[in-house]
């Protein structure tokens, strides 16, 4: 195992936890329709509680893609969330409101009511996936950032990287190519949302309101991630000399990664023709209610690639629009290699890990959610 490879290895371990995440995001997606899927108190539980056996899932993940990126590439970590903390505390905030509001909005002496706690968990079903996707999309369009080694022998505090102005990562919500992927990021977690519930949830009421908001939930999402993808691919990149470690623009420098990358281009196309076929089949079929699936795994290898793309074949993950210099890259931003080595046996444990979530979800799901199984339940939310 080179220091190469094991750069290689991590920037895909990191990738493959963040398509996870984008996956995971059907709890933020089901949670932004909660008033539109559920017109009765009844149907707005039954939904509140097929999430919320999931909501801890999607929490932690998103915790370990971040502890993953600390341990493996701890400049970008320093850099993005200490330098745009104001966008990540946001996102972070969203997601600590919408644990408070699983566990409090059934609560004696709740002061707020139920409604209000539920109107939370809508907030954080727009506000999650919007900015996390807005947050994403830097890795293609950069942020404001600079970064100088040399402080860390030569500055007072040793604080080697800092942001370029004063927005502190809010800068990134200027951007409309920005604003465009977090827009669709937010309606494909709207289309998982609806997939999932239509599985989870024994009701037809919601089940054809879902089919219904499939529809419009698709079709704003192709027109936005289709646009964000063929403006991406037809774009100057950020290419850097694996020699000297210089960065400079390259022309339609992500196209030239696809077709270098041949094999991750092949795996973005099974992926996309998974999303569609699970969602015209739940479309066109009455009782097809299991297209959370071809479509959940097809989103995670189709999320997978686009990270693949950005962080592989000699390209800056994270450009710096102030300083193009300090873009990083998984050669310049990465741990030691005996840190890597040393993760990379401990990640050898992930698929014992994985296997236990399985089996998890699938004791949480032996059952669908019904009006007659939350009414027994006392642990309900």
């Amino acid at each position: 195992m080179t220091y190469e490879f094991l750069q290689q290895y991590w920037w895909l371990i990191v990738s493959l936890l963040g398509a996870l995440l984008v996956f995971l995001m059907f709890v933020q997606g089901a949670n932004s329709m909660l008033f539109s899927l559920g017109h009765t108190d009844d149907e707005r539980r039954m939904l509140v509680n097929s999430t919320g056996r999931k909501w801890e899932i999607t929490f932690t993940t998103l915790v370990t893609f971040g502890g993953a990126f600390f341990a493996s590439f701890p400049l970008f970590y320093s850099t993005s969330f200490g330098g745009a903390y104001w966008l990540w505390m946001i996102i972070l905030f969203s997601f600590v409101l919408q644990a408070v509001s699983y566990e409090f909005q059934h609560k004696l002496g709740n002061l707020l009511g139920t409604r209000t706690f539920q109107w939370f968990l809508v907030l954080n079903g727009i506000l999650g996936p919007l900015l996390l996707g807005g947050a994403v999309a830097t890795f293609f369009n950069g942020s404001n950032f600079i970064v100088d080694k040399s402080e860390m022998l030569f500055g007072a505090g040793g604080v080697i990287s800092h942001w370029a102005n004063g927005s502190h990562g809010l800068d990134a919500l200027l951007d409309p190519w920005n604003l465009i992927f977090g827009l669709a990021v937010f309606f494909l977690a709207r289309i998982l949302g609806i997939l999932y519930v239509m599985n989870n949830v024994n009701d037809e009421n919601i089940r054809s309101r879902g089919s219904v908001r499939l529809v419009g939930a698709t079709v704003c999402f192709l027109v936005l991630f289709l646009a964000f993808l063929v403006r991406t691919l037809v774009k100057d990149g950020y290419a850097y000399d694996p020699a000297t470690g210089a960065i400079a623009m390259e022309p339609m420098k992500y196209l030239h990664n696809l077709l270098d990358m041949w094999y991750v281009a092949l795996v973005l196309v099974v992926g996309v023709v998974l999303v569609l076929f699970g969602i015209v089949k739940t479309i066109v079929s009455k009782t097809y209610i299991r297209g959370i699936w071809p479509v959940g795994i097809g989103v995670v290898l189709v999320v997978l690639c686009l990270l693949l793309t950005v962080g592989w074949n000699h390209t800056a993950y994270y450009p710096s629009n102030a300083d193009l210099q300090s873009s990083l890259t998984i050669a310049n931003s990465c741990s030691s290699e005996f840190t890597l080595r040393t993760m990379f046996y401990v990640s050898l444990l992930v698929p014992f890990v994985l296997a236990y979530i399985a089996y998890a979800w699938s004791k949480l799901d032996s059952r669908k959610i019904d009006k007659d199984e939350l009414a027994g339940d006392d642990e309900a939310y």
